[in-house]
């Protein structure tokens, strides 16, 4: 549950944090706390994103919210000689498409595109080269995540965090994320309008109604 510092080999004067491996950003485990927190609160400059090949559906779900925090992203899609093995494949350009951030296929136990992938990651963090987009959902998440965005932008930019991942956050009734945009006793109140009024035109929850977006993409991509 800790995080371990390294460098690079041959770049001397890059710093690489080791993360605790996580599913999603969600404050509940101990894994999810440090890794959220340090990506919240250290603003690093680009993030390694390592995708197990062989369960895309599950990791792409972190993924997502990675990308909403507008981070500077690489995405490291490991373990390709197994899915290579068992007949598998995937069309590396037209998935980086879809999500917006650079795809490199690795094989970090053979040590297959690991070259690749720091050039691409170094490349990535010194552009600054933000995903090309941040918005995957539709309809009534759409609206209610858009409407509490703009209502809570000012809040989002004194918290030090990104307005859609926060206004994503409120949705899902994230405590932490909450206290840390000093809402007024109104603002609340018109944040869980919105989210009632989604909740009943989807009739479900608003932790299934996000998701539900996140997966029914996911399922499209895949």
């Amino acid at each position: 549950v800790e995080r371990k510092d390294g460098v690079i080999r041959g770049h001397k004067d890059t710093t690489v944090v080791d993360l605790p491996g996580i599913y999603s950003l969600s404050p509940y485990t101990s894994e999810e706390i440090v890794t959220r927190d340090f990506i919240l609160k250290h603003h690093p400059d680009g993030i390694i994103n390592i995708v197990d090949a062989m369960n895309i559906e599950r990791n792409l779900y972190l993924s997502m919210q990675l990308i909403e925090l507008g981070v500077p992203m690489i995405i490291a899609l490991n373990m390709m000689d197994e899915m290579r093995s068992n007949g598998g494949t995937v069309k590396i350009d037209q998935l980086s498409e879809e999500l917006g951030v650079p795809v490199v296929p690795i094989s970090a136990a053979k040590n297959e595109g690991i070259d690749e992938l720091i050039n691409r990651a170094m490349r990535t963090a010194e552009r600054r080269q933000l995903p090309k987009r941040q918005d995957f959902c539709s309809g009534a998440v759409h609206r209610t995540i858009h409407s509490i965005a703009h209502l809570i932008e000012d809040h989002a930019e004194r918290a030090g965090l990104p307005m859609r991942f926060a206004a994503t956050k409120l949705v899902e009734g994230d405590g932490p994320v909450e206290e840390m945009l000093q809402l007024s006793d109104n603002e609340k109140d018109m944040i869980q309008h919105s989210i009632t009024e989604m909740e009943q035109e989807l009739g479900t929850d608003k932790k299934a109604a996000l998701a539900d977006m996140r997966y029914n993409f996911i399922d499209k991509l895949c």
